[in-house]
């Protein structure tokens, strides 16, 4: 048995050498590269910090320019107090106008202020979600990734459940050449291999499916082989108390309800500004010019300095003042709610996936152990199947149970790392 595992190694570790070898590290820097989702969140976050700008909250001037040239050509007659009438056929006029002006809202209930704030707390926020995106697929990727593990130690066992019952089969055929055994048990060992091979099909094919997955993850060509690191580490440190801590301070849907909340307050901040006045200047410089081929002033012009401010004060607009500020203090009460509902939710889900994590750390000293009995066991069976002293279901019973107690194990492992990997998401500290 020591000699088929030895080969089996030999065997996988040529195979490593013929393809990628592609680390859980390589796998998240690929992501953080290439996944569609977090570009898209990444980009969205780029937009709220290019509008946390003060021009955006109202707070700079406007400044434009103007520049208008009327022409005419018309046919003209005025008829003068005195009763003398003077025409001209085809008499051109021109007009033109040009400047820059200025306005500028200097108050408005500080309105602006209030804006300003919100909008830095818009980039807040799209920086959380740009951070919740990331630990989402960063978490897929871990889990895909250790999934592959589980599946690519599951590959090399029944590898190896193949190795023996093709040497069953011959033992088999050579006894009852020599007339030790009935057509019976070989045709028993040829429908076992047969079974075992069905089996390591399927295995392959989910395996190849899930690396399919983790490409798409990955956002690359989804036909791209490669192979994983064989070895699922857990991390059996992991402590309620610190977890529960972290995830009040940085869970991503809790900083995101919290900003929610601020964002609400300054919403009601703008809308009591328009309580008070409004008040702009505004300035400018213009020119003008006039021409005209008829008339007592045959051409005009103007240039200069023009400025005032006006103020505005909303007295009465149907109540709509009052309703507004009372749905906008809902809105914050809601806020609240949702912060203490996702209090409640954030301590439940840890404490579940806390439990199922002190479980599956259980199981896996457990599973470790049942394999290491199974393996025992398949070498003493084969080594007397080999003297023929035990039946061929005895032989198989071992077989399957080595089998059985080997992908308990890698199973385990892997429900352990997910449960790890969930308990870390929860506290917003997935440690990449």
């Amino acid at each position: 048995m020591k000699t088929i595992s030895f080969l089996m190694l030999l065997l996988g570790a040529f195979g490593m050498n013929a393809q990628e070898i592609l680390t859980l590290e390589d796998a998240i820097k690929i992501a953080f590269e290439n996944n569609y989702e977090i570009k898209i969140a990444a980009n969205n976050s780029k937009i709220n910090q290019t509008n946390t700008a003060v021009g955006n909250a109202g707070m700079l001037p406007s400044v434009t320019t103007s520049f208008v040239d009327n022409n005419g050509i018309q046919n003209l007659s005025q008829t003068r107090t005195d009763g003398t009438t003077t025409s001209l056929d085809n008499a051109k006029n021109n007009s033109l106008t040009y400047g820059a002006n200025l306005d500028w809202t200097i108050f408005d209930g500080f309105t602006m202020f209030a804006k300003y704030d919100q909008l830095k707390e818009l980039q807040k926020l799209g920086e959380v979600q740009l951070k919740q995106t990331i630990l989402n697929k960063v978490s897929d990727v871990i889990s895909i990734y250790y999934d592959l593990v589980q599946q690519q130690q599951q590959l090399n066992a029944l590898d190896t459940t193949i190795v023996i019952s093709k040497q069953r089969l011959t033992l088999a055929q050579n006894r009852y050449t020599i007339g030790k055994a009935s057509k019976l048990e070989t045709l028993n060992a040829q429908v076992d291999l047969n079974t075992d091979t069905t089996t390591l099909l399927r295995q392959k094919e989910l395996f190849a499916n899930t690396k399919i997955a983790l490409n798409e993850q990955l956002a690359r060509d989804t036909k791209l082989d490669f192979k994983v690191i064989p070895e699922i580490k857990i991390d059996d440190q992991l402590e309620l108390a610190n977890l529960t801590q972290l995830a009040f301070k940085q869970n991503p849907e809790l900083e995101a309800l919290v900003i929610n909340k601020r964002i609400s307050e300054l919403q009601l901040k703008q809308v009591k500004g328009t309580r008070y006045p409004t008040v702009r200047v505004n300035t400018g410089y213009n020119f003008g010019e006039t021409k005209s081929d008829l008339g007592f002033t045959t051409a005009t012009s103007s240039r200069g300095l023009n400025y005032g401010f006006s103020a505005s004060l909303n007295l009465f607009d149907g109540f709509n003042q009052n309703r507004t500020e009372k749905v906008a203090k809902l809105q914050i009460e809601n806020s609240q709610i949702a912060i203490e509902q996702q209090n409640k939710t954030l301590e439940s889900q840890l404490n579940s996936a806390f439990q199922t994590y002190l479980t599956n750390l259980e199981l896996v000293k457990l599973e470790e152990k049942n394999e290491a009995i199974a393996q025992q066991n398949l070498d003493i069976t084969l080594d007397k199947f080999r003297i023929g002293t035990i039946t061929t279901l005895e032989f198989r019973t071992a077989q399957l149970n080595y089998i059985n107690a080997k992908v308990r194990n890698t199973n385990t492992q892997f429900q352990a790392k997910l449960s790890e990997i969930a308990l870390k998401e929860l506290a917003g500290n997935l440690g990449f």
